[in-house]
């Protein structure tokens, strides 16, 4: 069976990378009937914080990315990590290093003036007699001190490392006897029966170590898939402003989960030339052997077609319901399904979908100056209080063809182009030169309002 997990640290939210490689381990999972688990490294107490624990865990919920079993918590399993420390040292395979900072300081400064590799030398790799007094040891494991590690990667086919240059006899833990990182992490892979490891190349570094130790405590090595990373349009480090934010935060901008999904499935990984992927697609083809070995770039104009794809396709009972974040009650609109259909086509994101909807029911209460300048002229005002009387004067008005029918007969009795009554009645309606169709947007507020707004306009400018 195919065990995957994605285990991020609670040090700060969960960001577009940590949720790629989180989607790519738990498609992998689904498409193999396996297991997709959920672990929180929380170890290092002084930066870890509940909040971005509790973040990660909502975004999840927000995604749809079900994982399998209650969430590992790895504060919480010390004496697991301490009873391996015990094993490995009744064993002669890690052993007490009592090198003071001050000690292990000096000879790095040594080896920097030496032009050597900085690492710590064995001093107390097979050391018998008396432990220096007032030192707390830390725990080393017994790394090769030559010979060769590989690791066999999905991505990046096998990766050799020689342990000379890599290795040193790295500290499995700490002074106060709080277990690493690499030493938890293998542990917990193990214990969890995690059969495959995808996660991003900047863990490349920590992957021999890793192995160490699983081969020290006689573990199974799972398979890895060292994932590249994804870069800003220069070809650098995506950053904050280039996309690099918590994963909540593309919600609050109005992307649906769905696009971001499915951006995300295709930074780095391809089928063929397809771009849009369900849910059940990506499930379903998924494969790390397709991921890309080069780093992907992100690009927020690919996001925003992707997610105008998902705006224009969901039901506009969703929509409604999607909209209540942005304090927007449609669900028992009289209207509502002639106004999501105005401006669906329109937006790129949920929230200015709302702004939208917003400059549609909102009687304006400013009118752009350029627009005024350009609409408000001539015989402008002559057109509106033609159409005013139309409006006034017709028995039923409810489709947006019962309005347009009225600004037509306007057009034919006037001899004038569409353009003249147009531009004018745009300006008053929603207050600038852009904007849904007319009919549409006097269907939605009504007789009444569409008339008061002519009356406004007229009012402030003629």
């Amino acid at each position: 069976m195919v065990v995957t997990r994605f285990a991020p640290s609670p040090t700060g939210y969960l960001h577009i990378g940590g949720l790629r490689t989180a989607l790519f381990s738990y498609l992998w999972a689904r498409k193999n009937s396996g297991k997709f688990l959920l672990r929180i490294e929380d170890t290092d107490k002084a930066r870890n914080s509940k909040e971005a624990a509790d973040a990660i865990v909502n975004a999840f919920h927000w995604l749809g990315l079900e994982h399998d079993g209650e969430i590992v918590y790895q504060s919480q399993r010390d004496e697991i990590y301490a009873g391996y420390i015990d094993q490995l040292l009744d064993e002669g395979k890690a052993y007490r290093c009592y090198m003071s900072k001050e000690e292990l300081a000096e000879l790095r400064e040594t080896q920097m003036a030496n032009k050597e590799r900085t690492k710590y030398d064995g001093k107390y790799r097979d050391f018998t007699g008396t432990p220096p007094e007032g030192v707390e040891p830390v725990i080393r494991i017994k790394a090769p001190l030559n010979g060769e590690i590989v690791v066999c990667d999905g991505v990046k086919g096998n990766i050799i490392f020689k342990a000379e240059d890599i290795l040193d006899d790295f500290v499995i833990a700490r002074a106060d006897g709080s277990p690493t990182y690499n030493f938890v992490v293998a542990i917990d892979d193990h214990l969890m029966g995690v059969t495959e490891v995808i996660r991003g190349d900047d863990h490349l570094s920590n992957t021999p170590k890793q192995i160490v130790i699983y081969e020290a405590l006689g573990f199974d090595i799972p398979k890895f898939h060292h994932v590249p990373m994804i870069h800003n349009q220069e070809g650098k480090k995506l950053s904050k402003r280039d996309g690099a934010t918590d994963v909540m935060a593309y919600k609050e901008m109005g992307y649906t989960p769905e696009a971001l999904l499915n951006f995300l499935v295709r930074l780095g990984w391809s089928h063929g030339d397809q771009e849009i992927f369900s849910a059940d697609e990506m499930r379903e083809l998924f494969d790390p052997k397709n991921i890309n070995r080069s780093a992907s770039i992100y690009n927020t104009e690919k996001l925003d077609w992707l997610n105008s794809h998902y705006i224009k396709n969901t039901p506009n009972n969703e929509l409604a319901k999607l909209l209540e974040q942005y304090g927007l009650l449609l669900t028992s609109h009289d209207k509502k399904e002639i106004l999501l259909d105005a401006i669906k086509e329109r937006a790129k994101t949920l929230k200015e979908m709302a702004s939208l909807v917003y400059e549609i029911i909102t009687t304006p209460s400013y009118y752009d100056q350029k627009a005024v300048e350009k609409a408000l002229k001539g015989d402008a005002f002559e057109v509106l209080n033609a159409f005013g009387a139309k409006i006034s004067a017709a028995k039923e008005l409810h489709l947006p063809s019962d309005y347009h029918h009225l600004m037509q007969e306007v057009v034919d009795e006037m001899g004038i182009g569409f353009g003249k009554i147009g531009q004018p009645l745009r300006v008053a309606l929603l207050g600038k030169m852009s904007g849904p169709g007319l009919d549409s947007v006097m269907a939605i507020i009504g007789r009444d309002e569409t008339m008061l707004r002519i009356a406004n306009v007229i009012a402030e400018h003629s």
